[in-house]
């Protein structure tokens, strides 16, 4: 048996360690400094409180201050803090990792330079930590539809163990595999992270048509639900996130299969990105949404849209995207950055068909 340790208390982070404790691994939980509440509950009580559930009783929850303790020894490091938090991640794992462990990230999203240039975040935290511990340990991540809660009460979840390494991945799908977590391998890291860093940002969009019903408030026309809009902008949604394999070197068959559109698909079908996005389509401003509505509440498909529609617009800028490409992405940074009033340039949609 392994023992894994798992920076960061958050729900997903910790309804992982459910397949790992069944497989009779030991599992220790570091709580970042946003997390001592959460990490005092399961020290008292034994459960998480935004799972609302009762975790393992053998699992050891540490609060940072203890954190050397907890990754004395540990053969897996698992990173599960937000996109918020990936540069905070790199600095604590500059200090804390050993040669030899493995890294696995379940944290989604992009990073952009000052020229547009974009980044997976296991690569922006891989430059963290510097060039002598990065190559003294093993880099994979878990990508694919997954909502933390159905994980943790043991619903089938199919996903994809994506790595640089085929043993290292094959061997980490192995310590999470169940009767109820499905796990499929890649080595193509740069495509299966590309949809999983991307699907926020079209699951905010898919709010849209739900909201423009509210606004219309017609109770007759609520037999109608946009159905055929939000379809339209999942579509679209698919079209952009193939486009991201090819900009940044994954295989685009990715975008077909469960990093892609299957996980576009479970965030698309509610959440914070999406009740955001509802709010938007019932004529909300977004500043409006961010500062009073949802004030205090982790949007991640936002940050995604602010980070990579400028890092979008700067490629365009530098002639290395045409001026066309991406029109929902640029769309959804001007709602989001600029309170545009949703108007979807329909016909630069599905170039190509």
């Amino acid at each position: 048996m392994s023992t894994v340790v798992v920076l960061g208390a958050g729900i997903m982070a910790t309804a992982l360690t459910f397949p790992l404790r069944d497989n009779g691994h030991e599992v220790r939980i570091v709580g970042t400094h946003l997390d001592r509440d959460i990490v005092e509950s399961i020290q008292t009580t034994g459960r998480h409180p935004d799972l609302d559930l009762i975790v393992d009783p053998e699992i050891t929850a540490y609060q940072l201050e203890d954190a050397e303790k907890a990754f004395e020894g540990a053969d897996i490091v698992m990173s599960g803090v937000n996109s918020f938090g990936v540069e905070w991640v790199g600095e604590q794992l500059a200090r804390l990792l050993k040669p030899g462990q493995i890294v696995l990230s379940v944290t989604k999203g992009m990073t952009a330079d000052e020229e547009g240039n974009l980044e997976i975040l296991p690569h922006t935290i891989q430059r963290a930590v510097g060039e002598e511990l990065r190559n003294s340990v093993e880099w994979a991540a878990i990508v694919g539809p997954s909502i933390a809660g159905e994980l943790a009460v043991r619903h089938d979840t199919a996903v994809v163990f994506c790595g640089e390494k085929q043993e290292v991945v094959d061997k980490l799908a192995d310590m999470f595999r169940t009767d109820y977590y499905h796990i499929w391998t890649t080595t193509d890291f740069v495509g299966a992270e590309v949809g999983a860093a991307t699907k926020n940002i079209y699951a905010f969009a898919a709010g849209f048509g739900e909201g423009m019903q509210l606004k219309e408030g017609d109770e007759a026309n609520q037999r109608y639900r946009r159905l055929n809009l939000t379809a339209a902008v999942f579509a679209q949604g698919a079209v952009e996130m193939n486009r991201f394999y090819e900009l940044l070197g994954g295989d685009p068959s990715m975008v077909r299969s469960l990093p892609g559109v299957g996980d576009m698909h479970v965030t698309a079908a509610g959440g914070r990105n999406v009740r955001a996005g509802t709010h938007v389509g019932s004529g909300v401003p977004f500043s409006e949404v961010r500062d009073s509505l949802m004030k205090g509440v982790t949007l991640e498909g936002v940050n995604a849209i602010v980070v990579v529609g400028e890092a979008i617009k700067k490629q365009i800028d530098r002639g290395v995207l045409e001026p066309h490409e991406f029109p929902l992405l640029r769309h959804l940074h001007e709602i989001v950055v600029d309170d545009a009033p949703i108007n979807l340039p329909w016909d630069e949609f599905y170039r190509g068909y």
